[in-house]
């Protein structure tokens, strides 16, 4: 689904609990917490010791559940749930998560944030040795290689499977008698380790800890699986070959301004990016706006730096509804206006700075800028509190190719002409980098600038690129 008025679509989001009399119930609270990871489908797995219990549908949280699906769930004390955006695999019922596999001998649930750089290839060789996918989703290439390698250790088993794929992911895993979490070797996803009074739970962000009353522990490690029983917590590592690099858009764009991200909280890198995006790039202006939501806090850091007043000079509608969200660019254009309101009474007869965290096809800007002028603004200079965009990503983010990136074709000053703005400008990488504040002296302070640099923390393979996107990687 394409949220109108920004131009990135989030990622997915894992949630998982074990020993909680209401892990149903609260795996459910913690997926809407983190409903704007995704919003075209949810689902939650249940385990009661002796069975897997499941229920998912496309829709928002609210479309899927009810009471009476959640209370057919609640003989589960452990349980892991997913909210979808597609990244891979269509929007469509069967790909939907949590995956659940069955056999005569156990079970295995999968919920995935991210993207595997290598699954077509993997696909293709399961397929050789007689696997059958009923899905065209990534993630059940994990369940396959897991259940072709299990014979007496399904630790050993999960073990081998995570160091065969390769790119993003962000697992929790559930089997009738076990949660597992584990982070690719680059911990390109975020995922935290929190507990409920005696509970564990895991979740993509700490937004999810807060809302159920549960305290976060620490962050889970690239390269880390951990098993959760009835006879504990269990670390251990499936690689040592681990290289941080923490995806730069979670701080940027993705991730709730109240989540921290490796003891970063979010709302307070972007309001450095703001400040950052200030000193690089000052203007004289009347005002400070921001687009919402994800840029508030960006244009709050600009506004304090510079001092220039800070103002609400766009309105969300938060009451569009999802049926008039469509895919094409079209309406997506159109749409903005549906999704955002100048404040006419703001912005009239002022120069205007508006701070974004990010442009990627450019008509979503351009709309803006528009809306501000016919506004009333005299002026309207442009501050993006990120980098040109010039890359594709393929660990999750819907920008797989360069031709949905204007960045990769325009020039700075193309880019300012094509929106509209008086002036335009991004924030460096290494402004980015030291607003962020990641210590490169600290353990997991590495971050990914793949999709501004075009240098990738994975070996990229064929099957993953297009062929004309070939020459990009660098």
């Amino acid at each position: 689904m394409h949220y109108v008025g920004k131009e990135l679509n989030e990622e997915c989001a894992v949630f998982g609990i074990w020993g909680h009399e209401n892990a149903a119930k609260l795996t459910y609270y913690g997926l809407h917490s983190m409903q704007h990871r995704g919003q075209e489908g949810a689902g939650i797995a249940v385990s009661d010791g002796k069975h897997i219990y499941d229920h998912k549908g496309l829709g928002l949280v609210n479309d899927v559940f009810d009471h009476d699906k959640l209370d057919a769930l609640s003989k589960g004390y452990a349980a892991i749930g997913h909210v979808r955006y597609s990244t891979q695999g269509g929007n469509s019922y069967a790909n939907v998560q949590p995956l659940v596999f069955r056999s005569q001998k156990d079970s295995l649930s999968i919920a995935h944030n991210g993207n595997l750089v290598n699954a077509h290839k993997l696909k293709g060789e399961l397929e050789e040795r007689g696997s059958i996918f009923q899905t065209t989703s990534d993630t059940e290439v994990i369940a396959h290689l897991i259940k072709r390698d299990y014979a007496d250790n399904f630790i050993e088993s999960v073990k081998h499977a995570l160091s065969v794929i390769k790119g993003a992911y962000a697992l929790a895993m559930l089997t009738e008698h076990q949660l597992i979490a584990a982070l690719d070797p680059n911990g390109l996803r975020p995922l935290s380790l929190g507990k409920l009074g005696d509970a564990w739970v895991v979740a993509s962000e700490t937004c999810a800890f807060d809302l159920i009353g549960a305290t976060y522990v620490r962050d889970v490690n690239p390269g880390e699986i951990i098993v959760i029983d009835n006879e504990g917590l269990h670390s251990d590592f499936f690689t040592n070959r681990t290289e941080p690099a923490i995806c730069s858009m979670e701080y940027i764009y993705f991730s709730r301004p109240d989540s921290n991200i490796q003891g970063i909280n979010v709302h307070a890198a972007r309001k450095n990016l703001g400040r950052m995006l200030a000193q690089e790039a000052p203007v004289e202006a009347d005002v400070v706006t921001g687009v919402p939501d994800s840029s508030i806090s960006a244009a709050i850091g600009y506004a304090e730096a510079t001092g220039i007043p800070y103002e609400l000079g766009m309105i969300k509608n938060r009451y569009v509804g999802r049926t008039f969200i469509q895919p094409s660019q079209e309406l997506r254009e159109q749409g903005v206006k549906m999704k955002l309101s100048p404040v006419r009474a703001i912005i009239e007869g002022k120069r205007v700075v508006m701070v974004d965290d990010s442009i990627v096809r450019g008509t979503t800007s351009r709309r803006i800028v528009g809306m501000l002028r016919d506004a009333g603004a005299t002026e309207v200079h442009v501050r993006i509190s990120s980098p040109p965009i010039t890359h594709p990503c393929f660990y999750g983010i819907d920008t797989s190719t360069s031709s949905e990136l204007i960045a990769s074709t325009h020039s700075v000053e193309d880019i300012r002409e094509l929106i509209g703005a008086d002036s335009l400008v991004y924030l460096s990488p290494e402004g980015l980098k030291k607003a962020i504040g990641r210590d490169p002296a600290m353990k997991n302070c590495g971050q990914c600038m793949a999709c501004f640099t075009g240098k990738y923390p994975t070996e990229i393979y064929p099957d993953t690129v297009l062929p004309h996107e070939k020459e990009l990687l660098v």
